[in-house]
């Protein structure tokens, strides 16, 4: 199984995070990299992270090349995985379930979040079944009703 270790975003590797690619038939079903950076700049809640390969551990600098994007936010108790985005070059190789298991692990040692949550867009079936198997069911959220093109998940308590 893949391992990924999380760097945040600084100027070093900015222009890595920025020049991330998904496969032409994902690009309506993620956000742009460069207007999540401008939302994590503006609001302390959320942070924004470059995903490497696990060999990266141990060196300051780049050894191994960004593979992905990701970003969450803590508020009202909840963890929620806002981002999740993995280059066009590293896509199905595991590198996107490597993801949310470091991003739920990392969660879990904030104090403050009680729950784990994510969305994604209801026709992206490839993260509806990553969140199921990570143990993520359906929201029910009275406020996510609003939200017709989201489908919001939260982590069963059993979750990795």
């Amino acid at each position: 199984m893949k391992q990924v270790t999380l760097r945040p975003i600084t100027k070093e590797n900015l222009r890595d995070c920025l020049h991330l690619e998904v496969d032409e038939s994902h690009t309506e079903l993620v956000a742009n990299n460069a207007k999540s950076l401008a939302e994590a700049y503006v609001n302390s809640s959320l942070y924004a992270f470059g995903v490497y390969d696990a060999g990266a551990r141990g060196w300051e600098t780049r050894k191994s090349p960004m593979v992905g994007f990701t970003m969450y936010e803590l508020v009202a108790g909840v963890g929620f995985i806002l981002r999740l985005m993995i280059d066009r070059n590293y896509q199905r190789q595991g590198y996107g379930t490597a993801t949310m298991i470091e991003v739920m692990r990392r969660l879990r040692l904030h104090p403050e979040v009680e729950r784990i949550a994510t969305s994604h867009r209801k026709e992206n079936v490839a993260v509806a079944g990553l969140c199921r198997n990570l143990g993520f069911r359906d929201w029910g959220i009275e406020w996510a009703k609003d939200f017709e093109d989201e489908v919001y998940m939260i982590l069963d308590g059993k979750g990795r």
